[in-house]
């Protein structure tokens, strides 16, 4: 019987493996813990592309490891939990943006990461939360279709002279967020400052202090002279919060943001995932180089 931790055992299988663990910042306190790195879309994109290992365990929905994929065609990839989506990538396909250009043959599309490889492969270039707004800012095009967040989508509409095309998009969890909600957290929380998600709503942003990707959050905390913050983002990042930027004091936004797709990977399922090398994730070819093309076209801009 093999009486080692959890920890001890993933850890171990990595090492026979040559595998890396890679952890999105909403994944839960104990998965981040045995990743090699904890990020944000961006940061993991980069990861994948440039970390060594001949394994990849993605530890975040499937969008994500199907990046990974597309990036490290060569590598194995896993996503321990097989079932983990994201809603808003579903919200729009490869055939809706294809129709969607007869109607805008003009506009460049930019694809939000969250999409699957499909929308990738019918679009320009993709962005993240953290750099959409240069991203948009890069094109030659003086029109946008931004698919599939209408959020992110206004609020690169704030910083850009270009005319952004909003997809009818959201993510559950940032939508119904509320300026209500930011106004509780005021009362409770006066010295805090509030930070939240560009997927929020135009009010709930306009009712904050500032506005950064889940990473940018982290920054702005550990940076930030206040000690009192309310995050306005999935849960999860208030682990990461509380190891990386000690004696700053966190509170959620709103208790209910839980992503629960990003909630179904577990220390089992990843050890499972080392040990069987499943469920992998991949991504057939043509719609993986033409992917490629729109991921890489985004890595590229400093």
């Amino acid at each position: 019987m093999d009486t080692r931790s959890d920890k001890e055992r993933i850890l171990a299988l990595k090492k026979e493996n040559d595998a890396i663990i890679l952890a999105h910042n909403y994944q839960e306190g104990p998965v981040q813990d045995v990743a090699d790195l904890v990020g944000d879309s961006l940061e993991l994109a980069r990861a994948a592309a440039l970390m060594e290992g001949q394994v990849i365990v993605f530890c975040g929905v499937d969008f994500m490891a199907e990046t990974a994929a597309i990036l490290s065609p060569s590598k194995t990839v896993v996503l321990p939990a097989g079932d983990a989506c994201c809603p808003m990538a579903q919200m729009v396909t490869p055939e809706e943006i294809r129709s969607a250009r007869t109607l805008f043959p003009s506009a460049a599309v930019v694809s939000y990461v969250n999409t699957s490889a499909g929308v990738k492969a019918e679009s320009d270039i993709c962005c993240t939360s953290a750099n959409a707004v240069k991203v948009v800012n890069s094109l030659d095009e003086d029109q946008v279709l931004f698919v599939p967040d209408r959020n992110l989508a206004h609020y690169v509409s704030r910083h850009s002279k270009k005319e952004i095309i909003p997809w009818e998009g959201f993510c559950y969890v940032h939508d119904r967020m509320t300026r209500e909600d930011v106004a509780s957290a005021r009362t409770q929380h006066p010295a805090a400052r509030v930070i939240v998600h560009p997927e929020c709503r135009p009010e709930v942003i306009d009712a904050a202090d500032f506005v950064e990707s889940t990473s940018g959050m982290i920054r702005r905390v550990r940076d930030e002279p206040a000690e009192e913050f309310v995050i306005g983002t999935e849960i999860g990042i208030l682990y990461r919060l509380e190891e990386e930027c000690p004696g700053k004091r966190c509170y959620p936004l709103s208790g209910s943001a839980v992503c629960v797709n990003m909630k179904k990977t577990s220390l089992s399922l990843v050890e499972n995932a080392l040990l069987t090398l499943g469920p992998r994730v991949t991504v057939p070819e043509p719609v993986a180089g033409r992917a490629r093309k729109a991921i890489t076209r985004m890595l590229e801009i400093p």
